[in-house]
């Protein structure tokens, strides 16, 4: 990195040199006829784009960086004159003395003035990817970390589900053992990704709540509808299932008595519209503390789809409702291999 940033500035100062040259060339065209030969016309042109050039790299390489950066901006620009008044009267006194001194002088202090604007433009933009760079690696490792919290907990919720069945000396506990393995094997497979088809995630929270409904019997009431056209549409993995647990955890699980979950999933001109709402107990007024599941898809939410998503959650005294809607369309990544 170092070195390709020596290149970098190596080429750059090759480049600005030999642009001032060729405009000190053109500039003085008109007045080659005041030159013995061609080459002494080269040579007084090579020579003043050697005085511009070493004003720009003096201030460029010493003042800024030592004196500009570190805020002493009176000695930078008593400094900047007086080296430009310096070469001015090197250059200007060979002629006809203070005239072309301060001709000079005026000169040189245009020509800095435009080589500290493309400078700091220049050095804008590099401290601007720079920071780029930083944001989204940023941003990468709080998904990973977010994404990676996400499998403990769904875990931790499948194993209580099968516990209580096992409990209970189910004969179908077996069967669903082998489909809590199979629900963490897709689970496992498409964390690796950054994104995975709408339709398998769809399937998985299917096979969750399978799971689930065998578990709380018949006291629970759930019913799980999809509707539009899935085709083609990817979206990040694990993303909706924080919603149903939310359901399940808050709901169902948190009473004894009948209660209903309704999960839909719609899709009108690739967006989708993912509804989860679910019965309260009587005995609980609030569900402010959402916990961990749904404070993690917030934020991959914000980070995923920052301008292309609306989350809307309505607790109310018997009923929790969530309303989500994301464009799946408008995505920041690119398909995943091997799907």
């Amino acid at each position: 990195m170092l070195k390709k940033s020596i290149k970098n500035t190596i080429f750059i100062n090759i480049g600005a040199f030999l642009l001032v040259l060729i405009l000190e060339l053109m500039s003085g065209w008109l007045f080659i006829d005041r030159y013995d030969t061609n080459y002494s016309f080269f040579l007084h042109d090579l020579n003043y784009t050697i005085a511009i050039m070493a004003i720009i790299w003096i201030n460029h390489f010493v003042l800024i960086p030592f004196f500009l950066d570190k805020r002493r901006y009176f000695l930078f620009g008593i400094l900047l004159i007086g080296s430009i008044f310096l070469v001015s009267y090197l250059k200007g006194n060979e002629k006809d003395g203070w005239l072309d001194i301060s001709k000079f002088f005026f000169y040189l202090i245009y020509t800095t003035g435009a080589g500290m604007a493309a400078f700091f433009l220049r050095r804008n933009m590099i401290i601007q990817r720079e920071n780029d760079e930083k944001e989204k690696l940023q941003k990468e490792m709080e998904l990973n970390y977010l994404k990676a919290q996400v499998n403990p907990h769904f875990l931790f919720n499948s194993l209580n589900s099968i516990y209580s069945l096992s409990r209970k000396q189910s004969l179908e506990t077996p069967d669903l053992v082998m489909q809590l393995s199979e629900l963490m094997r897709y689970q496992l497979e498409s964390s690796k990704k950054e994104t995975v088809l709408l339709k398998e995630e769809l399937e998985f929270i299917e096979n969750y709540l399978f799971l689930e409904e065998k578990r709380l019997s018949n006291r629970c009431t759930i019913e799980f509808l999809i509707d539009g056209d899935l085709s083609g549409l990817r979206i990040s993995p694990m993303l909706l299932i924080p919603f149903v647990e939310n359901a399940v955890k808050h709901g169902a699980q948190s009473t004894n008595k009948q209660s209903t979950i309704d999960i839909s999933a719609t899709i009108k001109n690739s967006t989708l519209h993912f509804c989860v709402d679910n019965s309260k107990p009587h005995k609980v007024s609030s569900l402010k503390k959402t916990g961990l599941g749904l404070e993690n898809v917030r934020r991959r939410l914000n980070f995923l789809y920052p301008n292309s998503h609306v989350l809307e959650i309505d607790d109310k005294e018997e009923k929790y409702h969530i309303n989500l809607s994301i464009d799946l369309a408008v995505s920041k990544f690119k398909k995943t291999v091997n799907d």
